[in-house]
């Protein structure tokens, strides 16, 4: 038995679901133009598929899971469970007008005319919101639609916000946060769900290996209480007795969001010979 995973055939959600299978241990070959293709250690199928019919594949359990973006799961609305957020591909689905308008807020929006791809997320919005707007579907391009007399405001995926810039636009309501997802059938056999809570298990790894360094550091004795303070660890600091009397080795992990802070506080405590060590998997 096998797990079905579906996953992007192209763009940008692709080589980051590819990159974060290689990174699991799950060797794929993919190929050239390959639409399925097997992992040689793990039993999993890959199939690539546009990102729009994933959740579709997924509902009719052809697939059994897919790493999708939210803004693709919430527009189709399909019957699926999200089971984990993958930490990739993040973005914001957002609505821009041109640049010299005047946007004092999402009342704008009223009797205007918005260009999307997204006409499900923007109607959800709006309908929130109380505005009536004429949601204007379309599949690309969608920066330009202002320019060309087709729209008054759009709404698109935004990432840097060079793209909206580009075409003389401006970012003024996010209505969305959206990143990478595992996505699962709802009624995935206990069988399946044993396989991919092997993968759960690996992927879990993996990202909190991402967000978190390795620590060595050399600490005076008569410092060592203080600086050990500083290092919350997974459980609590290593602490091993030094060659050179007086001084102790200490080894912890500090994620990366404290990292900086700590790195700081812990070389003014009297921290010496700090050394930080990227980690490839961590399992806790």
């Amino acid at each position: 038995m096998k797990l079905k995973l579906a996953i992007q055939k192209s763009g940008r959600l692709h080589d980051d679901s590819m990159r974060l299978l290689k990174e699991c241990g799950i060797d794929v070959s993919n190929g050239v133009n390959k639409l399925k293709a097997d992992a040689s250690n793990f039993p999993l199928e890959v199939y690539f598929l546009r990102d729009d019919d994933i959740p579709q594949y997924v509902e009719d359990a052809v697939a059994d899971i897919g790493f999708v973006g939210e803004n693709v799961v919430y527009e189709k609305a399909k019957k699926v469970a999200v089971a984990h957020e993958l930490g990739f591909g993040k973005c914001r689905l957002s609505i821009a007008v041109h640049r010299n308008e005047d946007y004092p807020g999402a009342q704008y929006l009223a009797g205007k005319k918005i260009a999307t791809s997204y006409p499900v997320i923007v109607s959800r919005f709006l309908k929130e919101k109380g505005i009536e707007a004429e949601v204007h579907e379309i599949s690309g391009s969608v920066e330009i639609a202002p320019g060309i007399g087709l729209a008054d405001a759009i709404c698109d995926l935004v990432s840097s916000g060079s793209t909206l810039f580009m075409n003389g636009l401006k970012e003024v309501e996010t209505i969305l946060q959206s990143q990478a997802v595992l996505i699962k059938n709802q009624d995935l056999a206990a069988e399946k769900q044993q396989l991919l809570d092997r993968l759960l298990f690996r992927i879990q790894a993996v990202k909190k290996a991402k967000n978190n360094k390795y620590v060595l550091l050399n600490a005076p004795n008569e410092k060592l209480k203080e600086i050990i303070s500083l290092l919350p660890g997974m459980k609590s600091p290593t602490v091993l007795p030094l060659a050179e009397e007086g001084w102790s080795s200490v080894h912890s992990v500090l994620n990366e969001n404290q990292f900086w802070d700590i790195i700081e506080q812990l070389k003014a405590a009297g921290a010496q010979g700090i050394l930080v060590v990227p980690i490839e998997k961590m399992v806790v």
